[in-house]
């Protein structure tokens, strides 16, 4: 069986309020139809700190109106990148914050199941990274009553970090959890100049949801197959672990997102149609 190939929220449609990644408040339903034209599978759906309980995600209402046009479209939502908990980690040092982002996420697994999502991809980077030992630890602590819920769900919680290949799985093994994973981004993993081959050694079993991106080496992103990342060293290893998770196309954008999106798409479906894997 072929993996689904999908879209990151927002990128075939114009940016919101003029943000690189960002739910689209108010026009999010109509990338459904255009995803359906371009023959992808699903859309990454994103909830953001801002407006989050605006967001359909959040509420019955929201769940019913996705369901709809997933129902219309035959466009799935398998996953969802909460990118939340960048602005409220779960290891804040303020205890209210924490408190909240257990409570959105809790409401997010229950809310999630209803629509048949399996990844809720957690990012610690950037402002979320997991900086010291004292960082991980109360991440652990703070996540460890949400990993009860997601396996009886039966959800992964897909954590994306900027650790090394083994500190990312010590942490990973820390909650000892089917529903602990890997978000394996390419694009990020060039950027800071880690070897693929030791990344899939450390925790390429764990992985559950796969973010196709291209940066340079220390820097932003670029079109697919100009910067750093090792496709076809990534491909070659993904092959090996009898990955089932989705593909989603987390490429490059510019302000008007589509055209530059197609041209994209064309190149994931010439390299990673080669491997069988789409």
């Amino acid at each position: 069986m072929k993996n689904l190939l999908g879209v990151m929220q927002g990128r075939l449609l114009p940016k919101f309020n003029g943000r690189y990644q960002a739910h689209p408040v108010g026009y999010w339903q109509d990338e459904f139809p255009i995803a359906k034209s371009l023959g992808l599978d699903c859309i990454e759906f994103i909830l953001d700190y801002n407006d989050y309980e605006i967001n359909p995600l959040m509420s019955e209402v929201g769940i019913q109106e996705l369901t709809k046009i997933v129902n219309e479209t035959g466009i799935k939502v398998v996953s969802i990148c909460a990118d939340y908990f960048m602005e409220a980690p779960l290891h804040s040092n303020d205890s209210k914050v924490v408190a909240n982002s257990q409570k959105v996420l809790s409401l997010l697994l229950k809310n999630a199941k209803e629509i048949g999502v399996n990844d809720i991809v957690i990012p610690c980077v950037d402002q979320s990274s997991l900086r010291s030992e004292s960082d991980k630890k109360s991440f652990f602590e703070n996540l460890l009553p949400l990993v009860k819920e997601a396996e009886d769900l039966d959800i992964h919680l897909s954590l994306e970090t900027d650790l090394g290949p083994k500190d990312f799985l010590h942490v990973v093994k820390m909650f000892n959890s089917k529903s602990v994973t890997v978000n394996y981004d390419i694009g990020n993993s060039a950027s800071l100049g880690f070897d693929p081959k030791e990344e899939f050694e450390a925790y390429g079993n764990y992985i559950t949801d796969i973010h196709i991106k291209d940066r340079k080496l220390n820097a932003g992103s670029v079109e697919l197959g100009t910067g750093n990342a090792e496709f076809n060293k990534v491909l070659s290893l993904i092959q090996k672990i009898n990955y089932t998770g989705p593909f989603i196309m987390q490429a490059y954008r510019d302000d008007e997102g589509l055209e530059i999106f197609k041209r994209q798409l064309s190149w994931v479906r010439n390299v990673f149609t080669v491997g069988g894997l789409i």
